[in-house]
Order: structure tokens, then C-alpha cells, then sequence
């Protein structure tokens, strides 16, 4: 990304004197906007992909060849005021050993993201309630929230619900690239264990509405999904998740399940990964090179290399690197990512979307680098007519509204 002054240059170079004095003045507005939303993006890889790795730097600006797209300068530039750091944990064995192994993984992540705070106290704090996180944003720091990715993390034990609500979490995705003991996933190759939640899954999503734990859909099968929807009590959230009509993925939404959200009373929170934005246009040598690696590793999408045992999962990710830069697919754009918004309003209506960008996850756009880059968002929904109060909606504020009713509706069985 060109840096911010720069880009306004060249945006109105070339321009009449007219043009450009309306167009200074919408970069003006939308500027200021971006200033005093509260700004929030509901789902962070951060804390496995750089938080965990001995030397990582969060003061650090990060080259965008150093891989981190989430460090404090970039959290400045973005506007960024909070995040949901998300303790990750792939699909693994579903035995006593891999239940142990994913424990010890996911207790790193939140150690880290512990350490990384104390590391930082002026520039950063906990928070687990919208008050809190303004109460921290008041003070000149940046809130950070945890949610975790996998329900795989608690296996079969929905007594580490409450550990890990201890600890920070406020919202737990039921699953990631497979099936586990709680539900069915979008992608498992397999097909459908339990046609929606297991008996355990359905005693989890009671227990995570009496703690007041967020109940997060992305990822989850349709059938899952709606079988949430069934059984929780407050609304439930789509963490980070994108309409199905424009990127043609299983792990998005239909329109009939956004609406089915937004009745709830949910939120949808986009995924700003380039395939999930838009559906990607492929070379019939690039979709005939992807099925031959899928079918070698018995896999469904790319998403299931991640639930691989590591040695196979290592070789399956170089090859897919490999494969994507021997077939290269151009990557979805920031106006792209506001024709979901616009999408995704017009379906659920403007109280029932937000950003969940998935950065440090591989999510990377023309015109959205990094966490950095938030402001160019901004100024496309401008552009398209959004107003101030539409933007505090989006940028935080329906988010928000879901979390107190989950924190309400805390304690009631």
C-alpha cells in the first residue's frame, strides 16, 4: 500500500480544480468518520501465527514480506480501538493424546496474548465487555477481546467452557476445517457426522449462553448452523463469514441464513478473505492442478490441509504455494469487499453486519494489505452513500449490541 498522504496525491492528480476540491472533501469526511467510530474487527489470527513465535516484535512496523499483519503501528494507522485475538487450533485427533495436545496449544496462545499485554500496558489492555473496551479506549489504549476458533480446543470436556471464559474468551467458533465432537464443519471430506450439532454440542451452546460465551457459526455446516439457531437463547454471531452469492464457498452464508441470523438478532461480520469476497476465476489448469492435490491428501478444500498430521499438512501447504503461484488468481478488492457489505446490508438490513477480516489467517486484498488499511474501507462505503451512523454500526457497534445481549442473558437456564 502506497502510505496515506501519497495515495490522496495520486488520487487527485490529473483531476479538475473542481474534482478534486469534492474529492479532497469526501476523503475529508470519510477521515473523520474513521476517527470517531469505534473501530473493531471480531476475528484476529494474531496470536497463533505471530504472538506464539520467540522474537515476534508487536512494536514493530512489518514488511509485507515479514508476514505479521497485525502490529501495533499498523493497529494505529487502521484506527483500530479493539480485536478479538483468536486462540487457533487446527483439527487434530480426536483421542485422549490430541485432546492434551490441543489444550497445551491453545493455554500458549492465551499465555501469549497475557504476555503481549503486560508487554504493552500503555498500548494495550484487556477487555471481555463493550464497556470495558471503551473504558480502554478513553484511557489512549487499544482493547483486546479473545475469542477462540475450534471447539476442538474443550474436546469433550465442556468443563474447560469455564476455564477459558476465565481467561478472557467471549466467543468460541464450534468448529474449523472438520467435524469434532460438537458439530458437523462446512468442509470436512467426509460429509456430515451428526447431520448438524452432536447431543455434546448441543449442551455446549446451553452452556455457553448461561456463561455468556458468543456462540460463533462461521465455519459450521448449514445444518449446524440452523440447529444453533434453534437452540440458543440470545443471538449468535457469523465471526468471520461472507455471502455465499458472491464467493461461492461452503463456509459462507446463504441469503436465507443471513436473514435467519439477523431474526435472531445476530451478526454477520465479513471475512475479508480474497476467495470468500469473490468467487475466484480459475483457470481450468489451475481447478485441475487443486484437484489432483486434494485428491492426493484425501482433502475437500485447502482449509483441511490445516487438520493434516504435520508432516503431510507441511508438504500439502508447499505444494498449494506452489501451486498458487504456477496459476495465479488476482485477489479480490476493497470494492469488492464493499459489494458484500452492500450485499450483506441489503439482505439483513444494516444492524446485522460487521468486519471480521481474518488478517494474520491469510486474508489479504487490493486496497486491504493489513490491518493498516482499514481506513480504505471506510472510504469506499462513503463513497457508496453510508453514513456516519451506518459506519459506527458496522465498525463496531452491531457487534456490541450482540455482546450485551449475551452478557444479559448470562446465568438463565
Amino acid at each position: 500500500m502506497l502510505p496515506a498522504g501519497l495515495g490522496v496525491a495520486l488520487a487527485l492528480a490529473g483531476q479538475p480544480a473542481a474534482a478534486q476540491q469534492s474529492e479532497a472533501k469526501l476523503q475529508a469526511k470519510a477521515r473523520a468518520i474513521h476517527e470517531r467510530a469505534f473501530v473493531v474487527d471480531s476475528h484476529e489470527d494474531t496470536p497463533s501465527e505471530s504472538l506464539v513465535k520467540p522474537g515476534f516484535d508487536l512494536a514493530k512496523d512489518h514488511a509485507a514480506n515479514e508476514g505479521s499483519q497485525v502490529d501495533l503501528p499498523k493497529m494505529k494507522r487502521g484506527g483500530l480501538d479493539a480485536a478479538f485475538w483468536v486462540v487457533y487450533v487446527g483439527q487434530g485427533p480426536r483421542t485422549p493424546a490430541g485432546y492434551a495436545a490441543v489444550r497445551q496449544d491453545a493455554q500458549a496462545q492465551f499465555d501469549a496474548i497475557a504476555a503481549t499485554i503486560r508487554k504493552h500496558p500503555t498500548e494495550l489492555a484487556l477487555a471481555t465487555t463493550p464497556a470495558e473496551a471503551q473504558r480502554v479506549r478513553k484511557a489512549g489504549q487499544r482493547a483486546v477481546f479473545i475469542g477462540i476458533e475450534n471447539g476442538y480446543t474443550i474436546g469433550q470436556n465442556l468443563g474447560l467452557l469455564q476455564t477459558y471464559y476465565n481467561q478472557g474468551a467471549r466467543y468460541l467458533t464450534l468448529c474449523h476445517s472438520s467435524n469434532n465432537d460438537l458439530c458437523d464443519s462446512s468442509t470436512d471430506p467426509t460429509g456430515p457426522e451428526y447431520q448438524g450439532l452432536s447431543q455434546l454440542g448441543r449442551q455446549a451452546v446451553q452452556e455457553m449462553n448461561r456463561l455468556g460465551i458468543m456462540v460463533d457459526v462461521s465455519h459450521t455446516s448449514d445444518s449446524t448452523f440452523y440447529d444453533v439457531l434453534r437452540l440458543s437463547r440470545v443471538p449468535v454471531i457469523a465471526s468471520h463469514s461472507a455471502s455465499r452469492v458472491l464467493g461461492d464457498m461452503p463456509r459462507n452464508l446463504t441469503d436465507d441464513m443471513v436473514r435467519a441470523l439477523a431474526r435472531q438478532g445476530g451478526v454477520v461480520q465479513l471475512n475479508l478473505f480474497s476467495p470468500y469476497v469473490k468467487t475466484e476465476a480459475k483457470s481450468p489448469e489451475r481447478l485441475a492442478a487443486e484437484q489432483a492435490l486434494f485428491a492426493k491428501y484425501h482433502i475437500k478444500t485447502s482449509l483441511n490441509m490445516h487438520a493434516l498430521p504435520p508432516a503431510e499438512k507441511q508438504a500439502a501447504l508447499a505444494e498449494y504455494a506452489q501451486l498458487q503461484q504456477q496459476y495465479p488468481v488476482p485477489l479480490a478488492t476493497v470494492q469488492d469487499a464493499a459489494n458484500q457489505l452492500d450485499h450483506l446490508v441489503q439482505v439483513a438490513g444494516i444492524d446485522h453486519v460487521g468486519i471480521g477480516s481474518d488478517f494474520d489467517g491469510g486474508t489479504i486484498l487490493t486496497g486491504l494489505a493489513n490491518v493498516g488499511d482499514f481506513p480504505n474501507l471506510t472510504l469506499e462505503l462513503v463513497r457508496r452513500g453510508y453514513s456516519a451512523r451506518d459506519l459506527n454500526k458496522i465498525w463496531g457497534g452491531n457487534l456490541f449490541r450482540v455482546m450485551r445481549a449475551v452478557e444479559r442473558g448470562k446465568g438463565k437456564l
